[in-house]
């Protein structure tokens, strides 16, 4: 009885199978989604199997001031190796690493399965050439006029990027 129930658990369709490749990638457009909610969209994801690609991380948006934001990445900033600041933690300046670490954070990385799921993530500012002619899709749940009270304030990644030292800003 045990092995049939085996055998049919294997014949299904699996969704979290670590092999098999669920459908062609996923690229979403990252403008005007919420960073936390969104990253923790596609890190569930990412862990299921799905190849994902994010195209405009500089237009996503974090709840807050910028002043409030500026302040806590100033903070994070502020943690490094005691003995030996070049072994890390690394703060990334780029808006698109900053998403991938917080995606990093959000997989279970120090295992192969976290780190097959990191693979299958790409990360961009704008919107790179392979990706620029096809669809790209709105994740409504990580919406920030969904998500956010009308009248709360907001960062833009990019802006908060460009005021830690991201030089890539037009």
């Amino acid at each position: 009885m045990h092995s049939m129930i085996y055998l049919t658990t294997l014949l299904s369709p699996c969704r979290y199978s670590e092999t098999m490749v669920l459908e062609k990638p996923i690229i979403i457009d990252c403008r005007d989604h919420l960073h936390g909610r969104l990253c923790s969209i596609v890190a569930k994801e990412l862990l299921a199997g799905q190849k994902i690609i994010l195209v405009r991380c500089e237009e996503m948006v974090i709840s807050g001031s910028l002043v409030r934001n500026q302040t806590k990445y100033a903070q994070f900033r502020n943690k490094r190796m005691n003995t030996n600041p070049r072994k890390g933690p690394f703060h990334f300046r780029s808006p698109a690493r900053m998403v991938w670490r917080t995606i990093r954070g959000m997989v279970h990385q120090k295992t192969a399965r976290g780190q097959a799921a990191i693979g299958r993530l790409s990360t961009f500012e704008g919107i790179p050439h392979p990706y620029d002619k096809m669809k790209r899709k709105v994740i409504p749940a990580a919406l920030r006029v969904v998500r956010l009270k009308p009248g709360r304030k907001y960062t833009n990644m990019g802006e908060l990027a460009n005021s830690v030292g991201w030089k890539h800003k037009e």
